[in-house]
């Protein structure tokens, strides 16, 4: 479902703690944007941030950063979290394109809830899990390299198995049916489980 602009999205942005606003200039010093040697976690595609700021809250011995390419969900996201006091979570707008200008070997884990899945053929270079993608995703990982995955979309989960395979990761976890226990959830998770939709994950190495 596309949400409507908020009129004072760029307001809403520009007055948050949250949010670095020349992320490139950070490149490969990230640790120092946190003062701590933690692990680096991000998510690409926050969405309205109920997943990113809980998950912040339950590690505090783990950074994480948000990454989302519209100022208006964004916006949202900064609206759910301002009151809290979070150390360990920072936000970024970028196209997803553009992460590997943004990071050089120094994140732990990528996170990727809900993804678009492009579902037409000419579009799949666009999934985050395509070659294209997974190439950048090499040079931003500090040692191991993790991705998690968390979809309601048969056709990209299929997608990805094969992709990440395909690209030397091994699946280390993985469910067609992830159950509704104490997993932290998206906001799209909370629905899709209330309609009785399956959820996919994965975990993959490499």
């Amino acid at each position: 479902m596309r949400l409507k602009n908020l009129k004072n999205a760029n307001n809403i942005i520009n007055a948050s703690s949250y949010i670095i606003t020349n992320p490139s200039n950070y490149i490969g010093k990230w640790k120092d944007v946190f003062n701590n040697n933690n692990p680096i976690y991000i998510e690409i595609g926050i969405g309205k941030g109920k997943f990113i700021y809980e998950m912040a809250i339950k590690h505090p011995n783990i950074n994480f950063i948000g990454i989302e390419k519209m100022t208006s969900i964004m916006a949202r996201a900064i609206n759910k979290i301002n009151n809290k006091q979070l150390n360990n979570l920072k936000l970024i707008i970028i196209d997803a394109f553009n992460i590997d200008l943004v990071f050089n070997h120094e994140i732990d884990l990528i996170i990727l809830n809900f993804s678009d899945p492009w579902p037409k053929l000419r579009h799949h270079k666009k999934r985050l899990t395509s070659d294209v993608f997974l190439n950048k995703y090499d040079k931003l990982f500090k040692n191991q390299k993790t991705i998690s995955l968390k979809t309601d979309n048969k056709d990209f989960f299929e997608y990805s198995i094969i992709n990440l395979n395909n690209n030397d990761y091994k699946i280390k976890e993985i469910s067609f049916a992830l159950s509704n226990n104490d997993n932290i959830k998206t906001e799209y998770e909370e629905k899709f489980f209330k309609q009785g939709c399956l959820i996919y994950y994965l975990k993959a190495l490499k």
